[in-house]
């Protein structure tokens, strides 16, 4: 099973964060600042680390520098409030693998922690392909080929899920849950909304279509052959 350090300060956001990746089959260590997070990661075995920006003690990016002096390696997600391209830059710089927005939904985080444990060591991206298709997640920039997308905030959080599930289709209510926050069924065409918009987006008049709706199932994402 997967081993999981979440190091927050905040007690109802890391109870909230641990039950849901318990629930979803992670077991989950926590740490409420940054000095007993940097000592039980330096000490104890993780998979991956959730490390809180703004924590007392020591700060996240402080105690992410820290680990990768002492050649600890263990890949880490950086949760934050700030999302400007330059916070999220420093994340990364400072040795995190991934930078998560504060607020989001936690099937996004749950799917983000997956990928990071999925990578080979050392194998850190910034950036999303699949054929054509580019989003680079620390500008926060989507194009197809030499056109560049012009995306919502949702509909780029969707397009990086289906990117992260190249060949697999994506139900509405894995959408509903993971990428909206639901965590009840709701009778609502709204998946299908955000999903046309970001079709007629993604898959020009001249194009051939990237995405695609497989009926009574959910949606499709693919490189052209």
């Amino acid at each position: 099973m997967t081993a999981i350090l979440l190091i927050e300060d905040d007690k109802d956001t890391a109870s909230e964060i641990g039950a849901d990746l318990a629930r979803r089959g992670f077991v989950v260590g926590h740490a409420a600042d940054g000095q007993e997070g940097l000592h039980r990661a330096l000490n104890e075995a993780w998979d991956v680390l959730v490390v809180d920006r703004m924590l007392p003690g020591l700060d996240g990016l402080s105690l992410i520098r820290e680990l990768r002096t002492q050649g600890v390696s263990t890949p880490a997600l950086v949760l934050s409030a700030l999302d400007q391209v330059g916070d999220r830059i420093a994340g990364l710089r400072a040795g995190g693998d991934d930078y998560l927005v504060k607020p989001f939904a936690l099937g996004e985080l749950s799917a983000r922690l997956e990928a990071l444990v999925r990578r080979p060591s050392g194998a850190a991206r910034t950036r999303l392909h699949v054929g054509p298709l580019v989003l680079d997640l620390i500008a926060r920039k989507a194009a197809r080929g030499g056109r560049v997308l012009d995306l919502l905030a949702r509909e780029f959080q969707l397009l990086e899920y289906l990117m992260r599930r190249e060949g697999q289709v994506v139900t509405r209510q894995m959408l509903l849950e993971d990428v909206f926050g639901y965590r009840f069924e709701v009778k609502t065409n709204l998946i299908d909304v955000h999903m046309g918009r970001l079709r007629r987006k993604l898959d020009g008049p001249d194009e051939t279509p990237l995405l695609t709706t497989v009926r009574g199932l959910g949606f499709l994402l693919n490189a052209p052959p």
